[in-house]
């Protein structure tokens, strides 16, 4: 009888072992099947260009780097633009030339790095932009403080090229040009304060950038540091992206080293996002929670202080890890947070499925003896004109500002752009020829556009634009100052 029980188990167990391993099977083929079924691979997704520069590449300097950068795009022009003229001309696609999307609609060339040296600099401003993104992001900041100080938007190598270049670049490469454009800006600027202004993945390697220097025994190269929707934690989820990138190679499926293939609609910012750039990303903030957990507490309060911009919504990284590894672990009395409310207007209110600020209520209050928390909001309910109340003690300074009809809240590619951007604010220049995405949306039925929904609706533009300015200024002035 024991036997007989034995061997019914076994045979169960058998069952069950070859059910399950069957159901997982045919869960990873059909989720390798809808992985692969993404639109075709067009040239930019595939041709890798040469000329990039990596950390493992020897340069002595930041001129040997824009060199470097001068052949990459010529390799560029040869390699994509040569080839698409002579195909039929896509309208809204940036790799042709004459296209609504052409970045040679404007007089710079904003996927590239640029330099302005001005003799007569008080500072220097070094910029940083985020993954899939290009200088331009940052260029309005950079033109604010142009006549004051020598300003370098720094271009991230795999950026304003081809997104395959985001299928290879890894956080050392950038990490590695950040390096050299900060040693040159130090060099040019002497004893003149250095002010770095990092946006998302930007502000990420910043911080990787100091935190290396006190690990090593060096002392800071940046006077003070500007963060803007910083990328300083990302969801865990975010590492399964290396598998699926494997998997793709294993099986020799090209379209799995994709997270979306999409058209290449924007002049400096790319439509298709690599797996590898999120995987990237998020090695990037476990390699500054490891030299923030290695460094003792006396390391880290030499670091320079922090001005930080954020939308309390934002869907790309996570704002938590804001207030937990940045602010609570790191953040010191001239340390200053700065948060954007949404917009609390009964309509827009009643649009969303929750109120984010009630995940926030207890790092708010944290923070009170701790750093300057700023929460831009509304002046009252129904009233969309905003205030700037300090947190700590409970200040109100009521700002010539108001949100925007129909806008719920900012995003997190939004916090750089001004109003009067060409590209991304809400009004169109007659007198351009280029693509317009910041405006009204195209109506029709759902599922037809090549531009996702989501994108289409996401805010693009900052309302508050001239309260960051300000903020900013009297922060440099501060730098000045010390």
């Amino acid at each position: 009888m024991r036997r007989r029980l034995w061997g019914l188990g076994k045979h169960l167990g058998l069952a069950l072992f070859y059910g399950s391993l069957g159901v997982v099977v045919t869960a990873l083929v059909a989720g390798v099947w809808w992985l692969n079924s993404k639109p075709d691979l067009a040239l930019w997704h595939q041709v890798k260009l040469k000329s990039e520069f990596d950390a493992e590449r020897p340069l002595k300097d930041f001129p040997a780097y824009l060199a470097l950068e001068q052949t990459l795009f010529e390799e560029l022009e040869q390699r994509v633009y040569n080839q698409t003229a002579e195909r039929p001309l896509a309208p809204f696609n940036r790799y042709y030339h004459g296209s609504f999307a052409d970045p040679a609609h404007w007089a710079t060339p904003w996927n590239r790095s640029f330099e302005w040296p001005n003799p007569q600099a008080e500072y220097g401003l070094l910029l940083v932009h985020g993954m899939s993104d290009s200088p331009y992001y940052l260029a309005h900041i950079g033109q604010h403080f142009a006549d004051r100080a020598r300003v370098l938007g720094l271009r991230l190598p795999g950026h304003g090229t081809l997104p395959s270049a985001l299928t290879q670049v890894r956080w050392q490469d950038m990490a590695a040009s950040l390096a050299l454009a900060a040693r040159h800006m130090r060099a040019e600027l002497g004893d003149r304060p250095l002010v770095l202004v990092g946006f998302s993945t930007g502000a990420a390697l910043a911080l990787q950038h100091e935190l290396s220097r006190l690990s090593e025994g060096e002392t800071p190269l940046f006077d003070r540091m500007v963060f803007i929707s910083p990328a300083i934690g990302l969801s865990p989820v975010a590492r399964g992206a290396w598998w699926q990138a494997r998997i793709g190679q294993w099986l020799g499926l090209d379209k799995l080293a994709w997270e979306s293939v999409g058209l290449e609609y924007h002049p400096f910012k790319y439509g298709s996002f690599a797996v590898n750039a999120g995987d990237v990303v998020y090695r990037l903030t476990q390699a500054n929670q490891a030299l923030i957990e290695g460094l003792s507490p006396q390391a880290l309060a030499t670091l320079p202080p922090m001005l930080t911009f954020n939308s309390i919504i934002d869907q790309t990284v996570d704002t938590q890890a804001l207030f937990e590894t940045l602010y609570l672990a790191l953040g010191k009395s001239e340390d200053e947070l700065v948060l954007f409310d949404i917009n609390r207007t009964w309509l827009d209110s009643q649009l969303l499925t929750q109120d984010p600020i009630s995940d926030y209520r207890l790092f708010l209050d944290a923070s009170r003896s701790r750093f300057r928390t700023t929460l831009v909001e509304n002046r009252g309910v129904g009233d969309d004109r905003v205030q700037a109340r300090e947190i700590q003690d409970g200040a109100v300074e009521p700002l010539p500002l108001s949100w925007p009809q129909g806008v719920h809240s900012l995003s997190h590619v939004a916090l750089t752009i001004p109003r009067a951007d060409p590209l991304l604010g809400p009004q169109r220049d007659p007198n351009r020829v280029h693509i317009h995405l910041g405006g009204g949306v195209i109506r029709g039925e759902r599922g037809m556009l090549a531009i996702p929904a989501d994108e289409v609706l996401r805010q693009k533009w900052n309302p508050f634009y001239p309260y960051l300015i300000a903020r900013i200024e009297r922060w440099i002035e501060g730098a000045e100052a010390d």
